[in-house]
């Protein structure tokens, strides 16, 4: 199996060096990368792995899935360039923020086998989550290889609309930052009530991540485990009656809402020709 990637960068790193790390080899893929300096280094993490400085016949030749990881900016003149070298079967899949597939479809002259995800930056270590669509001219096999390509990343969920993944975008594309906003507060608040700055962020990181485990090794939903930390008239009530007070909850879901309406705004923005 041969798949091509356009870009280089951190997120097509980051995949290419998940699927070799689960049996694939470096001579599997090929990156079109024009940066030199980029090539350089992604010859070096990868024994084997063939670059191209420009998306032609020998880059694309013979690919079964083309992977487009450029910035959405970008999309419009990287999608016009692979259009002439790409072949009747190859699947393509699409990690580009806010470009919906059918202006993609034409600017590659109408290509019918598109899959577009929206995966998130814990994909550079392995555990992000992506959500997925796909037009319907894309095969079975098209689909297994899209699957395979973000689980290299992490988790992939499905979804049958492709306007669901700009509510994708708002949840967990943008996710990421929330939870680092959240960690960035509780850190600040450690060390206002007196611990050095390190071990104040040991204790905001550590409070996170085994939330989660906790949550993730349980049935419960999330609002059942919190009534079980929270003691009638104890401190955890008194902090998150002061949320509960400011509206945070409401709040956030208001954000995740804006987030997903500015990813709608910019399929609009990126969709148009110039």
């Amino acid at each position: 199996m041969t798949m091509t990637f356009i870009g280089g960068g951190n997120m097509a790193t980051a995949l290419v060096g998940g699927m070799i790390a689960r049996g694939m080899h470096g001579a599997d893929f090929r990156v079109v990368e024009p940066n030199d300096a980029q090539r350089e280094r992604l010859a070096g993490r990868f024994p084997g792995l063939r670059l191209h400085p420009a998306a032609d016949a020998a880059a694309i030749g013979g690919s079964e899935l083309i992977v487009l990881a450029v910035k959405p900016p970008h999309m419009r003149e990287a999608a016009r360039a692979l259009a002439p070298h790409l072949g009747a079967t190859a699947t393509v899949l699409t990690i580009a923020a806010g470009i919906r597939l059918v202006d993609l479809a034409r600017w590659l002259d109408g290509c019918p086998r598109l899959v577009r995800a929206m995966p998130n930056t814990p994909a550079l270590v392995g555990k992000g989550i992506s959500g997925v669509y796909a037009l319907p001219g894309v095969t079975a096999e098209g689909r297994r290889l899209a699957t395979a390509a973000l689980e290299a990343g992490g988790d992939v969920v499905w979804v049958d609309d492709e306007a669901m993944l700009d509510a994708v975008t708002g949840v967990s594309g943008s996710g990421p930052a929330y939870v680092f906003y959240f960690l960035e507060a509780l850190e600040e608040a450690a060390h206002r009530l007196g611990f050095a700055q390190a071990d104040a962020r040991r204790l905001a990181y550590a409070t996170f991540s085994g939330a989660i485990a906790l949550a993730q090794a349980s049935d419960l939903e999330p609002a059942v485990l919190r009534a079980q930390v929270t003691s009638k008239g104890g401190t955890t009530e008194r902090a998150l009656a002061m949320m509960e007070g400011d509206g945070v909850k409401a709040r956030i879901v208001a954000a995740v809402e804006a987030a997903a309406a500015r990813a709608r705004e910019l399929g609009d923005a990126f969709g148009k020709d110039a």
